[in-house]
């Protein structure tokens, strides 16, 4: 830590917040951690946490959020720091803006550790940022690889983050990840997603439906994809429904061109479901397919319109 035992993480981004307090944290081993956050504070709680230890043991005070601590809050703070406790290692966070500048100003005055922790917000810094990432779990990554995650994830941090560490995992050690790899776990999420929405609607699961498909379409899933999905579940309860109920589904395998576990699903699926209904949720969906390719004037409207009319249209004969 710097002089009198402050750092300081001044921005927004709160992944790397959060990565810069876990390091503070980490480097006093032995201390006792005390975090406190500006939203759920209440007066006399930071200068309790900052009091001298009847002990002397090493203490570490993270406040996080400080731009948003009222003004008498502010001032347990500025008392501190005007009589430090040496045993007292004091991590703030500002997340940035004009909230604050006060509290601030003093902090920089006691020239602390200074952490910057800004959005990254140009193309080239996000890239930099799935290298670094890369890095820090001991691979690499091929630069156009490193380009694609950020174009099909946009600016999401922690979302980045998080398939840089499965992407890690998944291939091979050995190599640099590439833009095959990349590829093929986009193609993964894809499927996935769109199957995810597709049992909710077969399981009648309305508004489960609707907030999977939102979160499908946000992460760039195409609405094609997912008709494409509910239409081959649909098809498979189709094909199941008409399979003999005394079977084992293992004995059906062959027959249906299904593996057991797909079967079993379906037909736990097919509880609510008559032939009438499955036959109006192919029409519904015949719909919103010829809608999203063309036919409508807004494809997403038409999609979500579609999830509804059919997991509604679950248990009706």
């Amino acid at each position: 830590m710097a002089h009198m035992g402050i750092t300081l993480i001044q921005g927004g981004e709160e992944l790397l917040a959060d990565r810069a307090i876990s390091e503070a944290i980490a480097a006093g081993i032995g201390a006792t951690v005390t975090q406190l956050s500006a939203d759920n504070l209440e007066l006399g709680q930071i200068t309790d946490a900052l009091a001298p230890s009847l002990f002397g043991d090493a203490r570490i005070i993270v406040i996080k959020e400080i731009q948003d601590l009222a003004s008498d809050l502010s001032e347990e703070v500025m008392s501190f720091l005007d009589n430090p406790d040496d045993g007292v290692s004091l991590v703030l966070w500002h997340k940035g803006g004009v909230k604050g500048k006060a509290l601030l100003e003093r902090i920089k005055k006691t020239k602390p550790l200074l952490i910057t922790v800004e959005a990254l917000k140009k193309e080239s810094d996000k890239v930099d940022f799935v290298r670094s990432e890369f890095a820090r779990l001991g691979r690499t990554i091929d630069s156009d690889a490193a380009q694609g995650i950020v174009d099909a994830l946009g600016s999401d941090m922690r979302e980045l983050s998080g398939v840089c560490s499965q992407l890690a995992s998944d291939v091979t050690p050995g190599s640099p990840i590439s833009s095959e790899d990349v590829a093929k776990f986009q193609r993964g999420r894809v499927e996935t997603t769109g199957y995810d929405v597709a049992d909710a609607v077969l399981e009648g699961k309305t508004d489960l439906a609707l907030v999977t498909l939102r979160q499908a379409l946000d992460t760039g899933v195409d609405p094609v994809m997912i008709i494409s999905a509910i239409a081959g579940s649909l098809r498979t309860l189709a094909k199941v429904s008409g399979a003999n109920r005394g079977s084992k589904s293992f004995e059906l395998a062959s027959s249906l061109g299904l593996p057991p576990w797909q079967i079993d699903k379906a037909r736990r699926q097919l509880s609510g479901w008559s032939p009438a209904s499955l036959a109006g949720a192919v029409v519904a969906l015949s719909q919103a397919d010829a809608d999203i390719k063309g036919a409508a004037s807004d494809p997403i409207y038409a999609l979500e319109r579609s999830v509804i009319a059919i997991s509604r249209s679950r248990g009706h004969s």
